[in-house]
């Protein structure tokens, strides 16, 4: 506390500023240990209150504006990107879109007390198509809560406050360690999984090697681990759309004497070879396409729009 007091008498506003606004738009940057130091800090005459909750709530607004037009414009890619680490992505992006759909107002008012909610409910309003005007008013009474309370506990506790600091900081580096550690476990996991597969005798296909074989009675099966929730979603001309969570079920209906290739657009086609597995099991022989939808894309070769019927339409704020 007492280094954070001198250097916000030299910084002041532009430091206040630039933290809040990191932690904001997703950095990891916690901006609570800031704005007790700033409550503190105008306790003992140093900076402004009103002008530090000014401060403070102009680069928070900045921020979430940003993100929600960001998840706005996106729509429903946003949903894909956040669900890939889930066990289950296509339950992830409907359980998260009806929570949120049925809980969204009040989400944004407490989403900034809450580590990564704080920078996912932004975007997330945007993709649901909340009104503008609906989330300036939940996300700036969130954004005031938020600065306001740790404002005014650094104010009235100024003279405890260092301890306070101290503690958030050491909870702060605990919980980053933890996350860290979680996250290197799941994608070693992750490594050792896809080197398994690399044995498992799923053959694979390049993207110019499948492109030839496209005027053939052959099966081209979109796998990927999230369905089609945007109307503008794309698919390798001629495919079809197969759920893997619906694959016990649907497997019995597949003919067993055409060729089948199977894409998805995840890390290592780890969804593919999973499902090329079942597929070998049930005696149905499918083959991997390498590198999946995007280096298909990337390929040049044919694309198709999705069928009006295949869209999966997600609740969306009216």
């Amino acid at each position: 506390m007492e280094a954070l007091l001198p250097l916000l008498e030299k910084y002041g506003y532009p430091i206040l500023a630039v933290i809040v606004f990191a932690e904001a738009i997703g950095l990891p940057v916690p901006a609570a240990p800031a704005l007790l130091a700033v409550g503190a800090a105008s306790a003992k005459g140093i900076l402004s209150p009103v002008t530090s909750l000014f401060v403070a709530l102009t680069m928070m607004m900045t921020a979430d504006i940003t993100l929600f037009l960001l998840g706005r414009r996106t729509g429903w890619w946003l949903l894909g990107v956040l669900c890939r680490l889930s066990v289950n992505p296509e339950a992830c992006i409907y359980s998260s879109a009806s929570y949120f759909h049925r809980r969204g107002r009040a989400a944004l008012l407490f989403a900034k007390f809450i580590p990564a909610i704080n920078t996912m409910a932004p975007p997330m309003a945007g993709s649901m198509n909340m009104h503008p005007s609906v989330f300036l008013r939940y996300d700036f009474a969130g954004a005031l809560l938020y600065i306001g309370t740790y404002i005014t506990l650094g104010f009235v506790f100024n003279n405890a406050i260092a301890e306070l600091i101290d503690w958030v900081s050491t909870f702060g580096r605990a919980a980053t360690a933890i996350m860290a550690t979680a996250f290197a476990a799941y994608f070693a996991y992750r490594i050792y999984r896809a080197r398994r597969r690399r044995n498992n005798g799923v053959q694979r296909v390049t993207p110019d090697e499948l492109a030839t074989r496209l005027d053939k009675d052959v099966l081209i099966a979109d796998v990927r681990s999230h369905g089609y929730y945007d109307h503008t979603s794309e698919r390798i001309l001629g495919s079809i759309r197969i759920e893997p969570n619906r694959l016990p079920e649907l497997l019995p209906t597949l003919p067993k004497d055409r060729e089948v290739y199977l894409y998805c657009s995840c890390l290592n086609e780890a969804t593919s070879e999973r499902v090329a597995e079942l597929f070998l099991d049930a005696g149905i022989e499918a083959k991997v396409l390498t590198g999946g939808l995007s280096a298909w894309k990337k390929a040049g070769h044919p694309l198709e729009q999705v069928p009006a019927e295949d869209i999966i339409h997600l609740p969306k704020f009216v």
